[in-house]
């Protein structure tokens, strides 16, 4: 027989007692315990619990049922798997072309040719292999590709990033896209998680996987080939002009652009393609020693004292570096709150266009340095943008693009991102002096109330002065903010049907984060299936 139950340990326990907690749990015999999988797991680092816990549910397969149940004693039976995405087969004819080879435009791509479709997947950027090469030229020397960057190549912005792969929505498809990762490259763990993650390091392997599973498919894919307009016949989108001229025939496209193709937004602006824009988030990241963050979390001895030594953490081995999500509402309801937190991460640089600075944050597998990032970000509303001077479906886009210019002149060129310590801006003194860093290719001192809008610095200091009762320290000298965090969303929404097909535009389809519909990886995958599956009912 086989049961589902939950169990906490201790996250110390040793791995071979979880057996004898399970038998306690159902009140059986350790003897009747067969066999145990832990189906999920999370941490509970509460303040209130004395030592960090792991809440399991497992599957257990037991040589004979419980014989009562008792008081403590819950169990159910295992669930049936979920569905599968259930898409009809397309015939083999005119091909359907995906643009971009991030979550969405990959996960599109495979879906679809697993259903017969004949597909041609384009990417502006280049390979993993080759885009790390530009990446590490930009952090190392300044040097932007515009072509070839954070934003833009195989695997999209999340290439470089946490990896994490949770999200708020309880998709029946999680599941599949998880068993898919794992299937290329990414490790077992991602399936059990709570919040689980890759990490950069291993979303290279991953990528190289999902490469290889599609070419096996029949997907013809091409990289540094750029989309600049589209084809259409008779109000019909049937095919897709490419930057030297070349114009690609298709049965249907599918846009799967990412919230930083801005040329390619302002080219389907100019084709007539339905355009709005939408609220976002901006702010900086913040950056603290990741011992900081782990005391302050895990209640552990020296929370909320300066860190003398950035790399001396109290942390117990059996625990991970510790994460935290934050959010409060400060004056006029606006919202701050932290995004793509990021431990034992870095902050990197992210422009796509020059003399703009842009940064995020990105972490390996093992999230082992003595660093924590996370992006502060305040809620961008449409009447924001009317008041600073944006207006029309790229609204949006132009605000983003003033704060990258700002931040690039407060930095004073080369890249160099201005900061600030998080105590500065709660006093609303300007020290002129920084916490140590891992930002490359450098930071500069900077009174970020003369880099950031009113509205947006206000918000932050009143948010960070919160969130230091939250995270004692986090608030503290020991902290930088470094600017700017602008591409958290995509600033616009093309509209579309409930097959994903874009509005009055019958042949063109558009899926993942930067048409509006998606915020990360898991959630960009999700869309791009679902997106698939929109174009195979279609036809």
């Amino acid at each position: 027989m086989r049961v589902r139950t939950d169990v906490e340990q201790r996250h110390d326990a040793a791995p071979e007692s979880l057996h004898a907690a399970v038998a306690r749990r159902l009140g059986v015999a350790l003897e009747a315990v067969e066999g145990v999988e832990v189906v999920r797991r999370a941490l509970d680092a509460r303040a209130k619990r004395a030592t960090p816990t792991w809440r399991l549910t497992v599957d257990v397969l037991l040589r004979s049922p419980p014989r009562r149940r008792r008081k403590g004693q819950t169990w159910s039976q295992v669930p049936p798997a979920p569905e599968p995405l259930r898409s009809p087969r397309m015939a083999r004819d005119r091909p359907v072309v995906v643009v971009g080879a991030g979550p969405a435009g990959l996960f599109a791509a495979w879906h679809l040719a697993e259903h017969g479709a004949r597909v041609l997947l384009l990417e502006r950027g280049k390979p993993v292999e080759t885009r790390a090469r530009d990446f590490g030229r930009f952090r190392g020397r300044g040097e932007l590709d515009p072509e070839s960057n954070i934003c833009f190549g195989e695997g999209g912005a999340g290439t470089y990033s946490d990896g994490k792969l949770y999200t708020r929505k309880k998709d029946p498809l999680i599941p599949e896209v998880l068993g898919r990762m794992v299937r290329c490259g990414a490790p077992a763990r991602i399936g059990i998680d709570a919040k689980p993650h890759i990490g950069t390091n291993l979303l290279f392997r991953m990528l190289k996987g999902i490469r290889a599973e599609l070419e096996a498919l029949g997907v013809t894919l091409r990289f540094q080939t750029k989309v600049t307009g589209l084809r259409r016949v008779g109000g019909r989108v049937t095919g897709v002009r490419l930057s030297g001229g070349e114009i690609l025939d298709a049965g249907a496209v599918v846009l799967a652009i990412g919230h930083s193709a801005r040329d390619t937004f302002e080219a389907l602006l100019e084709d007539g393609i339905p355009m709005e824009p939408k609220p976002f988030a901006v702010g900086v990241r913040a950056e603290h020693p990741q011992a900081l963050i782990d005391a302050a979390q895990y209640g552990l001895p020296g929370a909320g004292q300066p860190v003398r030594d950035l790399r001396a953490s109290p942390r117990p081995s059996t625990l991970p570096p510790a994460d935290y999500r934050l959010a409060a509402q400060v004056e006029d309801d606006r919202g701050v709150w932290s995004f793509c937190m990021c431990p034992g991460g870095m902050i990197v640089p992210t422009s796509t266009e020059p003399d703009m600075v842009v940064v995020n944050g990105m972490s390996s597998a093992r999230r082992s340095t003595p660093f924590a990032n996370s992006g502060l970000v305040v809620h961008v509303g449409l009447e924001d943008l009317e008041r600073e001077g944006h207006r029309g479906p790229l609204a949006g886009v132009s605000f983003q693009r003033s704060l990258e210019e700002a931040a690039f002149r407060a930095g004073g060129g080369g890249y160099f991102a201005p900061a600030m310590r998080a105590a500065d801006l709660v006093s609303g003194r300007s020290a002129g002096r920084l916490a140590e860093t891992h930002f490359r290719p450098g930071l500069t001192p900077v009174d970020l109330r003369e880099v950031l809008p009113a509205f947006v610095s206000e918000s932050l200091a009143a948010g960070l002065a919160r969130f230091d009762h939250t995270l004692p320290g986090y608030a503290s000298t020991d902290a930088n903010l470094i600017a700017v965090e602008s591409r958290t969303s995509s600033p616009i929404r093309i509209p579309r049907d409930h097959l994903h097909q874009v509005a009055e535009t019958p042949g063109l389809f558009v899926a993942g984060e930067g048409p509006g519909y998606a915020g990360g990886i898991m959630s960009a995958a999700i869309d791009g299936l679902r997106t698939a599956d929109g174009v195979l009912r279609s036809t």
